[in-house]
């Protein structure tokens, strides 16, 4: 399967993940075949792209047409068979559950095309292991898109232990040719790239958090209004060649013995979800959660994000 082969996109699992990525492939011009075994997600999913287009149209980044034609060229399948009858790719947007991601690409590949390629959007679970249902391994790849997809240009394109090159490289074409900014990973490491590099920051903050070194939201404050500011700009290793690799590996040196190192999740973690405060869905985590907080926050999340991508990439692509 090449690059000009690809006429339809399936995308299985019209949740939080899904219908954004449907919104990306259709606002690019491509048929899209969206699915999810719970028929109120997939009924809701258009009206969540329509609204998600809202903070697009506000920034003068869409149209009330863009908006018509990607809803147009999205079509809801009633099965993943009926899917995959018409799909040259299709990417599976569900649970992080192994066995289940199994089971999914198991009925792809019975009903899919020969030639099709298929991909996973998870986060972190190994592509390899994902595979091992597949007769044909070779089109089988990861593909990570980062929430919220139709923001977010990033995606991670992981190479599975059996992954063709041939697929993985019209899969990296693909992401570029929907406007994504698509990245090699040559390796099936957990958590790939993007949250091998986040984690390791969380695991610290949870750690400042649990030594009451600082607040949550003091914690917050540095990320937010100290280097991650400058995050969109410039990377880690731009960073350390701008301080200078003798500076660099001297702060190492002093400071690596004292950064934390556990094994298993923070303690502050555990406590606040033995207490029932497990995030936005609970109301309560580290903060405090109305529906009209969550709202606000994402709301300006996305308009910030889309602000900084406009100037630092010329637009935002994918829409």
């Amino acid at each position: 399967m090449e690059l000009k082969d690809i006429r339809c996109i399936g995308v299985i699992g019209a949740g939080l993940m899904g219908h954004g990525i449907a919104q990306v492939f259709a606002s690019a011009g491509y048929d899209v075949h969206l699915y999810d075994k719970d028929k109120a997600t997939l009924d809701a999913s258009k009206g969540r792209i329509e609204e998600d287009f809202k903070v697009f149209i506000a920034l003068g980044l869409a149209t009330k047409e863009d908006v018509t034609g990607c809803l147009g060229r999205i079509s809801l399948s009633p099965s993943i068979e009926a899917l995959c009858k018409s799909s040259q790719y299709v990417i599976e947007a569900i649970l992080e559950d192994l066995d289940l991601k199994r089971k999914v690409f198991a009925e792809v590949e019975r009903h899919a095309d020969a030639e099709a390629i298929f991909s996973s959007n998870t986060s972190a679970i190994s592509i390899t292991e994902i595979a091992t249902v597949l007769k044909n391994k070779e089109r089988f790849l990861g593909t990570h898109f980062w929430n919220p997809p139709q923001v977010l240009p990033c995606v991670e394109v992981i190479r599975g232990g059996q992954t063709g090159k041939a697929a993985f490289e019209t899969v990296f074409a693909l992401m570029e040719k929907v406007g994504k900014v698509p990245v090699r990973v040559l390796k099936d490491v957990p958590g790939f790239l993007g949250n091998r590099l986040q984690h390791a920051m969380w695991r610290e903050a949870f750690s400042l958090c649990d030594r009451k070194v600082a607040s949550a939201e003091d914690i917050d404050k540095v990320v937010k209004y100290g280097f991650g500011a400058r995050m969109p700009f410039i990377g880690p290793m731009e960073t350390a060649d701008l301080a200078g690799l003798v500076l660099t590996r001297d702060i190492h040196k002093y400071l690596f013995p004292y950064l934390d190192a556990a094994k298993e999740p923070a303690p502050v973690l555990e406590k606040l979800i033995s207490e029932g405060a497990t995030g936005v869905k609970a109301g309560r985590g580290f903060y405090e959660w109305t529906p009209e907080k969550i709202e606000r926050v994402i709301r300006q999340r996305d308009t910030v994000l889309l602000r900084i991508l406009k100037e630092i990439i010329g637009g935002v692509k994918g829409v």
